[in-house]
């Protein structure tokens, strides 16, 4: 590792429990602070999303006044993932609401792009909503250097992630993907723990700077372009504890992995795969069977660039 990324670990890797409380931040954030948004991108998460915005709503917005708005951004659900939401306490906005002359692609990053011209705070803090046993840590813990640190401008969580019933086996893809691509290409960043993780909190100053891969890559892409945006001081993580999810099955971790090796690779030469599709097989009744999948290939650009978004923040 290089000298730079351990005195980076020093300097801008926290614990949670090591920060001031929920309580406290509210308190340095004060009437006038910076105003926080939360953002749950959410597709068919009716079993998980209600007690994330329940317990977001409860200890951050009634008990002190740390999150000033919560947003669920509905990807196009099939369950009663709005409406759990909404009886949750969130407001919910349909992913195809937003910029409707743009027509909307499936795919996580797309929905992350599109919720900063329905939020207003100066801060988002994106939160998974496939989280189970969710604490508010995950969310103060990370926005909590974002109000006393001036020059941090992105945040991510870090945590364990078990596998099933074994600690420290989840995130399979970052081990066998992500992490040999920064450690190879972007050595700066190998100090990140959970560089795909889904949670993170960034000044809307910087996230309005950025361009967004529309799909799985979205969370290396961001990560490369702010260290090269703003530097590795201004970036940080916070150890928030042990994060429980929905595990993807095998052919899903495959794409999930094709699309991010894609965002490296575009960020690395700014060209373009040959082919951009993924084939995987299953077996079948007469033998192995191949299904081709496109690789997510399109990014937006930063939203200081979209018309409406400018008209929205001079209104």
């Amino acid at each position: 590792m290089l000298e730079e990324v351990e005195r980076w670990l020093a300097r801008r890797s926290w614990s949670a429990a090591d920060r001031p409380q929920a309580s406290a931040q509210a308190v340095v954030k004060g009437t006038h602070g910076p105003g926080v948004s939360v953002v749950l991108p959410a597709l068919n998460e009716a079993e998980t999303v209600g007690d994330i915005v329940a317990t977001i709503r409860r200890e951050l917005m009634e008990k002190v006044r740390l999150v000033d708005e919560l947003v669920v951004i509905d990807s196009g659900s099939t369950d009663a993932t709005a409406e759990v939401a909404r009886r949750a306490g969130a407001r919910v906005v349909h992913r195809d609401a937003i910029l409707p002359r743009l027509p909307a692609v499936p795919g996580k990053g797309e929905v992350l792009w599109r919720s900063l011209l329905v939020t207003s705070g100066d801060i988002l803090c994106f939160i998974d909503a496939d989280l189970k046993d969710f604490s508010a840590d995950f969310v103060s813990g990370i926005v909590g250097p974002l109000l006393t640190e001036p020059d941090v401008q992105f945040v991510k969580a870090m945590y364990d992630r078990p596998l099933g019933e074994v600690a420290g086996q989840g995130g399979r893809v970052t081990e066998l993907v992500a992490r040999p691509l920064l450690n190879l290409h972007w050595p700066l960043l190998a100090g990140f723990v959970q560089p795909l993780g889904g949670e993170y909190a960034v000044r809307r100053s910087l996230l309005e700077r950025l361009p967004f891969p529309v799909g799985y890559g979205v969370e290396l892409g961001l990560l490369v372009d702010a260290l090269h945006t703003v530097g590795l001081d201004a970036l940080a993580q916070v150890d928030v504890g042990v994060r429980v999810h929905r595990h993807q099955d095998g052919q899903a971790l495959g794409r999930m992995a094709a699309a991010i090796y894609r965002t490296a690779q575009v960020r690395l030469s700014r060209g373009h795969l040959v082919r951009p599709s993924l084939t995987q097989f299953e077996r079948g009744p007469h033998g192995f069977v191949p299904h081709t999948h496109p690789v997510d290939t399109q990014e937006r650009p930063p939203m200081r660039e979209i018309e409406e978004y400018t008209a929205r923040r001079a209104a």
